[in-house]
Order: C-alpha cells, then sequence, then structure tokens
C-alpha cells in the first residue's frame, strides 16, 4: 500500500513538471543556435534547446534561422546557394555554423531538442534523427503537411505543429494523432488552450519578448503549459525549482 502511494505521488509529481525550453540555446550570452548556446542551455539546466535547420546547397543539414547568413556571420549569401564548406568557413561571433548533426551528438543523454524546420526534407531530417539516436528526444515543429511526411515515415516522432485557432487544432489532433502542440502569442488564448486540454495534447509555449518573466511564466503554467520557451532559460529553471515544479 505504502509503496502504491508513493508510485502515485511520483505520478504526480511528474505530471507537475514543466519543461524548460532555452529558445536557440542560451543566445543571450552566446551566439544563438551554435554549439556554445546549446551546451549554455544545458549547463542552465534547461530540458530542451531550440533550434532552427536549414539545408544547404550540397544536402547537407545546417542550423540557421534566417534564410541567409547575412545577420549572424561576415558573409554573404542565401544557405539554399551556398555549399557546406563555405557556409563552415564563416565566423558566427568567434564560433562557426553547426551541422545538424553535431547538436544532436551534443545533445544525446544529456537534453532534449526542439526542432524548427525551416528548410528540410522530411527523410533527411528523419535520417539524421535515427543515425544519431534521437528520436525519442526531440519535438519537431513545422506545418501541418511537412509533419504529416515526417510521422508517416516515422510514426514515433513526436510532430508538434502551430495550434493556431480551436478549428484548426482540432483539425490538427484528428489528421496527425497530436500528443502536443505549439502556442505563441497570437494563439495562446483560452478556447485554444481548452481544445488541447480535452484532447489530453500538451501545451509547449514561447514566453518570448515582454512575457519573458516570472509573471508571463506563471501565467503559462496556469492556463496548462507543459513546456515554456524563454531567452532566459537558467532564470525560468530556477523560478520553476523554487515553486516545486521540477
Amino acid at each position: 500500500m505504502i509503496r502504491l502511494l508513493l508510485l502515485c505521488a511520483a505520478s504526480a509529481l511528474a505530471a507537475d513538471r514543466v519543461a524548460v525550453i532555452a529558445h536557440r540555446g542560451e543566445h543571450l550570452r552566446h551566439p544563438e543556435n551554435t554549439l556554445p548556446a546549446f551546451q549554455a542551455a544545458i549547463d542552465a539546466d534547461a530540458d530542451f534547446f531550440e533550434l532552427d535547420v536549414r539545408t544547404s546547397a550540397d544536402g547537407r543539414l545546417v542550423l540557421m534561422h534566417d534564410a541567409t547568413v547575412d545577420r549572424m556571420t561576415g558573409g554573404k549569401g542565401e544557405i539554399a546557394q551556398m555549399m557546406f564548406e563555405q557556409i563552415r568557413k564563416l565566423d558566427v561571433h568567434g564560433s562557426r555554423v553547426p551541422a545538424f548533426e553535431e547538436a544532436l551528438a551534443l545533445a544525446r543523454g544529456k537534453i532534449g531538442i526542439y526542432v524548427d524546420c525551416k528548410r528540410i526534407a522530411p527523410a533527411d531530417l528523419v535520417k539524421a534523427l535515427e543515425s544519431e539516436r534521437m528520436t525519442d528526444r526531440v519535438v519537431i515543429y513545422g506545418g501541418a503537411a511537412f509533419l504529416k511526411e515526417v510521422a508517416a515515415l516515422k510514426p514515433g516522432l513526436k510532430v508538434m505543429p502551430e495550434a493556431g485557432s480551436a478549428a484548426q487544432l482540432s483539425s490538427l489532433i484528428e489528421s496527425l494523432h497530436l500528443r502536443i502542440a505549439a502556442f505563441d502569442a497570437k494563439d495562446f488564448l483560452d478556447p485554444v488552450i481548452e481544445t488541447a486540454r480535452r484532447a489530453g495534447v500538451a501545451i509547449f509555449v514561447d514566453r518570448l519578448g515582454a512575457a519573458d518573466n516570472e509573471q508571463g511564466w506563471q501565467d503559462a503554467i496556469d492556463r496548462g503549459a507543459a513546456g515554456i520557451q524563454t531567452d532566459h532559460p537558467a532564470e525560468l529553471a530556477a523560478y520553476l525549482k523554487s515553486k516545486g515544479y521540477r
């Protein structure tokens, strides 16, 4: 009887845990979407780091939020029109543009990854995840058609579309058999949240910009968030711990 009570208590605690998602890694002190930023997210006790994946002209998967290298490097050009070795030679504020596989290898056994698929073929994504043995430690963000292809190739992957409206989310839940959905400031609204909660779909919500503080975090938790994407992972992790969510 005592053992059963302990197991129930442990299950309740696990259900209350709120995941910390480091937006583009710990990018306020390190260049975004780089290995140092991801390592800093691990050090900050985040549960996931978010990254953005694109494909080079020669088919390599590289990490960059923008379609061009202009903002983050000393170079210029569209990633889709550049060879991997060209991209690799560029300086990213003292670091370099990682290959997707490098981030997966760094994360394995330490942290999950929130994969924002900017420009990538579903088959290439699945192949990389399988090769690095990370299929069970990722959530995949992208458009509905893309995610449907990913799910067909690897049904066990957690695909995560943007929630949108209540009607849109209901349709996505049915077509993609969702276990998790992404929310931002535009769709983190009570009718959409209720649609997710009724279906048992976990909520990962962005709390960026003006909402990225203790008040914004607590509001997200009170309204059912299972994960919070933040630019302040260490501070969020400490806050969650202080409130008993970790």
